[in-house]
C-alpha cells in the first residue's frame, strides 16, 4: 500500500530565477525547519524563466518529511513569479521567502503562530528595533531605499518594512489579493500589501534577524527606473481603488497551471 499523504497547511513559495548556486543551500535550511513546524508544510519553488539549472535541481531533490514542488514561470520577474506561485497554492495559509534566505528562518516559528491565531497578514520588517539588520549598501543603495520607503508609505502607511522577503498569509487572502497583481518587478510587494488592505486584511509585522546575502539579483542601476514607475503606477491605481468597499474573502476559482507537485517520499530521483 502507498503512503498515505495529508494536504499541506502552509504552503511556502521561493521565487527563484537563475538561482543555481543560492538554491541549495537556501532550500536545504527551508526544508529543515519545515519539517520542525506544527503545520504540514510543502514548498513549492517557482523558477522565473531561469536559463541556468534552477529546475533541475528542484526535480532532483532528495525526498524528505516536506514536499518539495517546481512551477515553471516563462516570463521573468519576481512579482510575476510569486502571484503565479500564491494561484497555485491550495493550502489555508500561504507565504513566500527569498531562495537565498536573508531573512532568518526562526521567524517562521512567529508567523505560523500568528496565522494560526487569525492574523491576516504577518511580514517580516528590518526596520523594527527588535530586528536585527547585517547589510553592506553603497551610498546609491541607501539614497534609493530611503527614496523608495518614503514612496511606499503614502501606499501603504501601515508597513515599515515592504520589500523584507518574508510574507505569511491566510490562504483564501493570498489568492485573492494576487488574482489582480500586475506589478511584475521587485515593487510588487507594495501592490500585494494595498490590495491585502483593500480587502480588509490587517498587517501584522515581526522582527526579524537579516543578513544581505552576496548574488543578488536587484541591481541599481538596471532596475531603480522600472521600480519607481511600477510605484507610481500602484500609487495611482490605489487612488482609484480607494472609493471602493471591502468585499468578502473568498478563494477565487482555482487555477491549476503546469506545475510539478511531489508528495513525500514520491519525489522522482
Amino acid at each position: 500500500m502507498p503512503p498515505v499523504t495529508y494536504p499541506a497547511s502552509i504552503e511556502i513559495i521561493v521565487p527563484a530565477r537563475n538561482e543555481a548556486r543560492r538554491l541549495p543551500q537556501g532550500l536545504a535550511a527551508l526544508c529543515e525547519k519545515a519539517a520542525t513546524l506544527p503545520l504540514r508544510t510543502a514548498i513549492l519553488v517557482v523558477d522565473s524563466a531561469s536559463s541556468d539549472s534552477t529546475g533541475d535541481i528542484v526535480r532532483e531533490w532528495p525526498a524528505g518529511p516536506v514536499p518539495v514542488g517546481l512551477l515553471r514561470c516563462e516570463r521573468a520577474g519576481k512579482g510575476v513569479a510569486v502571484r503565479e506561485g500564491l494561484l497555485a497554492t491550495r493550502a489555508p495559509f500561504v507565504g513566500f521567502c527569498d531562495a537565498d534566505m536573508a531573512t532568518d528562518l526562526s521567524a517562521l516559528d512567529a508567523a505560523v503562530s500568528m496565522l494560526a491565531a487569525g492574523h491576516h497578514v504577518v511580514i517580516g520588517s528590518r526596520a523594527l528595533s527588535a530586528s536585527v539588520v547585517q547589510a553592506r549598501s553603497s551610498a546609491a543603495r541607501k539614497l534609493g531605499a530611503a527614496l523608495f520607503r518614503a514612496m511606499s508609505r503614502a501606499i501603504v502607511p501601515v508597513a515599515t518594512d515592504t520589500q523584507c522577503g518574508f510574507k505569511f498569509f491566510s490562504g483564501p487572502l493570498a489568492r485573492a489579493a494576487a488574482l489582480p497583481l500586475r506589478t511584475a518587478g521587485f515593487a510588487f510587494d507594495v501592490e500585494l500589501i494595498a490590495t491585502c488592505l483593500r480587502l480588509g486584511a490587517t498587517v501584522t509585522e515581526i522582527p526579524v534577524r537579516w543578513q544581505d546575502m552576496a548574488g543578488s539579483t536587484f541591481s541599481v542601476r538596471r532596475h531603480s527606473t522600472a521600480v519607481f514607475r511600477d510605484l507610481a503606477t500602484i500609487w495611482l491605481r490605489s487612488r482609484t481603488a480607494r472609493g471602493g468597499h471591502a468585499v468578502p474573502l473568498r478563494d477565487p476559482p482555482h487555477r491549476d497551471p503546469h506545475r510539478e507537485l511531489f508528495p513525500a517520499g514520491a519525489i522522482p530521483a
